[in-house]
């Protein structure tokens, strides 16, 4: 861990999460609440394309950077499948909330007035919340795992448009249950901002749970690894070969 700490790369990477973040949750939120007619299904086709194009747009421009998380279940999701190490996750999760925040800062003292941009549909139970939390960010790791495992040989085309769809696809699929959070910090910077933390805990629980249980699926059962307990304890804590030059920070 301490080698992967004093590489510039590293902390271009944390730097590339954290902005990345910030303009995710601007142009998402902003999709969200800046339209008045938010009762009317072409509002939640909008919202849609939103995050399913900033997903895109984004991890095409910082994949090679960071590896385009921004979404802390997805960070979690490729530390359980071994990918990164756990100081690299942490820190990729501080960065994103941070950003979140900062957006949701932005957006929210822009707005004449406060407007939600989640939230439970009243008819649902938080258990049921959770339910369609954890199914949506379950199909969201899914397709990132899959998307970018160096072991295919047969992915074409786009992967990050291939992501970006996917996020699409959820909010199409929740907007009207649960508003579709999918991604932990992009939930808790407006919940920080208007310190609305009703059923907050369905924001991470479902997300958290549901890209651990993708990377499980994939990497324990669709298609397994190979390694053996010692390589996953390496990349644990040392992170993969692969991950940023070499160049050193510190000396």
């Amino acid at each position: 861990m301490v080698n992967e700490v004093k590489t510039l790369a590293f902390w271009r990477a944390v730097l590339a999460e954290l902005i990345g973040m910030t303009l995710f949750v601007f142009t998402g939120i902003s999709a969200a609440i800046g339209n008045q007619n938010r009762g009317y299904p072409d509002q939640e086709v909008k919202v849609a394309l939103a995050f399913g194009l900033a997903t895109a747009t984004l991890v095409q421009s910082l994949g090679h950077i960071s590896g385009g998380h921004l979404n802390p279940a997805v960070t979690l999701g490729l530390l359980f499948s071994s990918q990164i190490s756990a100081l690299r996750a942490v820190l990729y999760v501080v960065a994103q909330m941070l950003g979140a925040i900062a957006a949701s800062g932005i957006v929210f003292g822009i707005m004449p007035a406060r407007t939600d941009s989640l939230g439970l549909n009243k008819v649902f139970t938080a258990a049921q919340g959770f339910a369609i939390e954890f199914l949506l960010t379950l199909q969201l790791v899914v397709c990132v795992i899959a998307t970018t495992d160096n072991r295919r040989q047969d992915v074409s085309g786009s992967g990050p448009l291939a992501i970006g769809l996917s996020v699409g696809l959820g909010h199409l699929a929740g907007i009207s249950y649960t508003g579709c959070g999918m991604n932990p910090a992009r939930s808790f910077g407006p919940a920080v901002i208007l310190h609305a933390y009703e059923d907050h805990w369905v924001y991470w629980a479902g997300p958290v749970t549901g890209g651990l249980v993708a990377a499980f699926l994939y990497n324990l059962l669709l298609n397994p690894k190979c390694e053996g307990l010692s390589e996953r304890i390496r990349v644990f804590c040392y992170g993969t070969e692969d991950q940023g030059e070499k160049e050193p920070l510190f000396h």
